[in-house]
C-alpha cells in the first residue's frame, strides 16, 4: 500500500491558513493582558482581602482550575444565551480564556507574593508608602519576576488551548485546518501543517515573552 502525501494543495489554502495564525495571536494578546489583570487582582484579593472577597475569589479559582477549558467555553457561548446573554463566537472565546489565565495565573502570581519577606514590606511601610505602592512598587514587581517562567508557560497552555475555540466557529489556526481537510480531504497533511504552526508560534511566544518580562514586566 502507497501513500501519497500532498502538502502543498494544504499550503496553497495559505490566507486560510495565515487569518487562522492572526486570529489565535490576537485571541491570545487579548486573553494574555486581560488574564494577568485579572491575575494580579485575585491574588491580592486571596492573600490580603477581605473575607467576602477572598471566598468568592478562591471560589471562582477552584471552579475554573477543575472543569475542562471546553466547558468553560460552551457555557459562556451557549449557556449564557439561557440568560438573554448572546455573545460572538470571537467574544465568546476571548472571555472563557481570560477566565482561564485568570484563574491558574492568580495561583502562580500568588505564590510569588507569598514568597515576598516580611522585613522588605515593612521597609516599605516605613517610608510612609501608601498599601497600593508597597504592592505595585515594591511586592508585585518581584514576585511577577520569581513566577515570570510559570507564567510564561501557562500563557502558552492558553495559547494551544485557543485552538477548542473552532469548535463554536472562531476562525483560529484549528478552524482553518478543519475547513482546509474538508475542502480537499488531505485531512493528515492539514494537521501535520497546522501542528508545525503551533509548535512554531509556541516557541516565538516564549522567547518574545522571556524577552519582554526583564523590560516592560517586572524590571531587570
Amino acid at each position: 500500500m502507497t501513500i501519497s502525501l500532498d502538502f502543498l494543495s494544504v499550503l496553497a489554502q495559505w490566507p486560510l491558513l495565515a487569518t487562522g495564525v492572526l486570529w489565535t495571536l490576537w485571541l491570545t494578546a487579548v486573553a494574555m493582558v486581560f488574564g494577568l489583570v485579572v491575575a494580579v487582582a485575585c491574588a491580592r484579593a486571596r492573600n490580603t482581602g477581605p473575607a467576602w472577597i477572598a471566598i468568592p475569589v478562591g471560589a471562582y479559582v477552584e471552579l475554573i482550575r477543575n472543569t475542562p477549558f471546553i466547558v468553560q467555553l460552551f457555557f459562556v457561548f451557549f449557556g449564557l444565551p439561557a440568560i438573554g446573554v448572546r455573545l460572538s463566537p470571537a467574544t465568546a472565546s476571548v472571555i472563557a480564556m481570560v477566565l482561564n489565565l485568570g484563574a491558574y495565573g492568580t495561583e502562580i502570581i500568588r505564590a510569588g507574593l507569598l514568597a515576598t519577606p516580611r522585613g522588605q514590606i515593612e521597609a516599605a511601610r516605613s517610608l510612609a508608602l501608601t498599601e497600593t505602592q508597597v504592592f505595585t512598587r515594591v511586592v508585585l514587581p518581584p514576585a511577577l519576576k520569581r513566577v515570570w517562567p510559570a507564567l510564561t508557560s501557562q500563557i502558552i497552555i492558553v495559547m494551544l488551548g485557543s485552538a477548542v475555540c473552532g469548535q463554536i466557529a472562531t476562525e483560529e489556526l484549528s478552524y482553518a485546518a478543519n475547513v482546509i481537510s474538508a475542502m480537499n480531504f488531505r485531512t493528515f497533511e492539514s494537521y501535520i501543517v497546522a501542528t508545525l504552526i503551533y509548535l512554531l508560534l509556541a516557541i516565538g511566544l516564549r522567547r518574545l515573552l522571556n524577552w519582554a518580562g526583564p523590560r516592560f514586566v517586572f524590571g531587570s
